[in-house]
């Protein structure tokens, strides 16, 4: 193999490290965003996402859910809790956690003790639209 051809295979195998290590870093970090990205926006944002999402469902609250943080809670691993009534006064809890390496939230409404919604990714009417 003369010079030539060496400088051009050397520059063919750089160029597809550089294009396979480019692609493999894009699928590391495109893995989305976050809808809540801390514990207080979680936290804020629960009681009328909660209440829209139930609303959707048929299922009417007495009064606004309270929500507090769940103890373990860290900036990388966001947990919520609430509380509240039905207006035919069935309890309600909802459970809601974000993971900043999976970068994804999930919520679980029980009502009456049982599952409304599982482990679902987004909250509410917005979430029900069709497409």
């Amino acid at each position: 193999m003369n010079r030539k051809k060496a400088l051009i295979l050397g520059s063919a195998v750089l160029l597809v490290l550089v294009v396979a290590g480019a692609a493999a870093w894009l699928l590391v970090t495109s893995g989305g965003e976050l809808t809540y990205k801390t514990q207080a926006a979680l936290r804020k944002a629960m009681p009328a996402k909660a209440a829209d999402e139930l609303s959707v469902r048929g299922v009417t609250l007495q009064s606004p859910l309270k929500c507090q943080n769940l103890p373990g809670w860290t900036k990388h691993s966001m947990r919520v809790s609430c509380t509240g009534t039905t207006a035919d006064n069935k309890q309600v809890k909802v459970l809601g956690s974000g993971e900043q390496q999976s970068k994804k939230n999930y919520f679980t409404i029980l009502v009456d003790g049982r599952p409304v919604v599982e482990n679902a990714q987004c909250l509410g009417t917005a979430c029900h639209k069709k497409s």
